[in-house]
């Protein structure tokens, strides 16, 4: 039988899905990061990796719910350009 993959709470949509179809976000000391690796230490959440969850976290500010504290523009901004970048490889 082959190994299942692991399945995580999108914490903007509630979907249960893969690993391999969400971005972890991790709060650091340094601010919220990009997990590419899925190892950093720190407070993590996923999201669908999907321009249309990322709008729906910024106009309804889902991201400073879930890290408690508010969440720059940058962040949105690099969580587009990591989707841009995924989809034209």
């Amino acid at each position: 039988m082959g190994k299942t993959e692991p399945l995580r709470m999108c914490t903007i949509t509630r979907e249960m899905l893969p690993k391999s179809q969400l971005i972890r976000l991790v709060q650091t000391d340094v601010g919220i990061e990009i997990d590419d690796k899925k190892k950093l230490d720190g407070r993590g959440i996923y999201i669908k990796k999907s321009l249309e969850v990322i709008e729906l976290a910024k106009k309804k500010k889902l991201l400073n719910k879930a890290f408690k504290k508010n969440v720059d523009e940058i962040v949105y901004k690099k969580l587009e350009e990591y989707i841009n970048g995924i989809r034209s490889e």
